[in-house]
């Protein structure tokens, strides 16, 4: 047997074993990561345009190749699907108890409010309304919306938050109108929830309702949403109604902490959330009509954004948790202002 195929073994073998003893040798593979964020119905656009500029944020710093995955739907449902075991990393919501709800079972921290600034709310809005080309029912405040002839359109509260701040709006309103008169704040909201024509599930839902199925007179959602519909459907087909008196809609923001650590991704998760603070999430944020903390973004996107007085759960109703029990649980305010 020729000597030269041992020769040439020899050195195969020799050569694979420097290249295992010398790792600089073989190129390094960027590690790859994924992050899953939780959040509204109405979001899916927004985080399409956040998620690119977090993507190229993170990975300019880390060595890593970073994937960014969105959950959609009502905010209550998204809290469900994680309750029940959707991996989700981080949530990004639109009312306070559905993070807390995390928060109550141990997934959350405790603190969550406090962990970033704002309650850990990086933007808010308000709520209101979208009408037809003309505003040919001539709808300026709450009042016009229990009109005998006016038909609206918004989420249902019992499954969106988005649904539950257009009831509390309409509450506030009716109170501020009636002095606190109970039994006259009923009769509006029993007027007011009489006149919907279509309860979808999420903000979303009553959006195709409103525009693609032509059903109602009034679609009433966030202010970001409306203005977002207007300037994707026709500025010429749509007009937008702020409200004089309506109501703060904060979107905390929260770390699901059992998720993360277990998917490894603590760090990244935190760095996510803390990026919707920057001047460059801010701008993007006040760009898909958001109002925003920040006040260099916030004069820039002054012009945009009409003034009115923002009502806070807290000082209405006592707080989200108050407001929960009272109007939207089982046998409810809600339930029995819509009984026949």
């Amino acid at each position: 047997m020729s000597p030269l195929p041992v020769v040439r073994r020899t050195l195969t073998a020799s050569l694979i074993a420097a290249g295992l003893s010398m790792g600089f040798a073989s190129p390094v593979m960027a590690a790859e990561r994924e992050l899953l964020n939780s959040s509204y119905d109405i979001a899916r656009e927004l985080f399409a345009a956040i998620n690119p500029a977090f993507k190229e944020h993170w990975e300019a710093n880390h060595d890593d190749t970073l994937t960014i995955k969105q959950s959609h739907g009502g905010s209550s449902a998204q809290a469900r699907a994680i309750l029940q075991g959707l991996e989700a990393d981080v949530v990004t919501y639109n009312q306070v108890t559905d993070v807390q709800v995390l928060a109550d079972a141990g997934l959350v921290a405790e603190d969550w409010q406090d962990e970033l600034p704002n309650n850990a709310s990086p933007y808010y809005s308000t709520t209101a309304f979208l009408v037809r080309k003309g505003n040919p029912l001539g709808i300026e405040t709450w009042a016009d919306l229990v009109k005998e002839d006016v038909e609206l359109v918004f989420p249902n509260p019992k499954t969106s938050g988005n649904g539950r701040y257009t009831y509390l709006a309409a509450w506030g309103a009716a109170d501020r109108q009636f002095d606190g008169n109970q039994q006259k704040i009923k009769d509006f909201m029993r007027t007011f929830l009489g006149n919907v024509k279509v309860f979808d599930t999420g903000g979303r839902g009553a959006t195709t309702s409103f525009i693609e199925r032509g059903i109602g007179d009034v679609l009433i959602s966030f202010e970001s949403e409306v203005n977002n519909i207007r300037q994707e459907y026709g500025s010429d087909e749509y007009e937008v109604i702020v409200p004089p008196v309506s109501i703060l809609a904060e979107f905390p923001v929260a770390v699901v902490e059992e998720n993360a650590k277990e998917n490894g991704n603590v760090e990244l998760a935190r760095d996510y959330l803390n990026y919707l603070y920057t001047e460059e999430a801010q701008r993007l944020l006040a760009g898909f009509n958001y109002r925003v903390h920040d006040e260099t973004v916030a004069k820039e996107f002054a012009d945009q954004f009409p003034e009115t007085e923002l009502l806070e759960v807290q000082d209405v109703f006592g707080g989200w948790d108050q407001a929960m029990e009272t109007h939207f649980e089982s046998g409810g305010m809600l339930d029995q202002l819509q009984r026949r």
